[in-house]
């Protein structure tokens, strides 16, 4: 793992999640494969195993760097911005 500017400049503690699930997925009827928590806001959204990716629609949407894992036992981070886990 490395540590990257953008690791720095997130909210602490770090942001509730928004909802439980991908609401986007959920709302099309489509599904998820995994989740991930953006780290500056909350929103919750499907990795990119995932039919439509909103996690990264979310990135490229926002700029919100840094997101992580949300699935049960797994707290690795993902910078977009950098290409990395961080």
């Amino acid at each position: 793992m490395s540590e990257c500017q953008h690791v720095a400049d997130l909210p602490r503690p770090e942001p509730a999640p928004l909802s439980g699930t991908c609401l986007e997925c959920e709302a099309s009827g489509s599904h998820h494969v995994q989740l991930r928590l953006c780290l500056v806001c909350g929103y919750v959204g499907c990795c990119d195993s995932s039919p439509h990716r909103h996690a990264t629609r979310h990135f490229r949407d926002t700029g919100h760097p840094v997101m992580r894992s949300h699935e049960p036992g797994e707290r690795w981070r993902w910078c977009f911005a950098d290409g990395s886990i961080v």
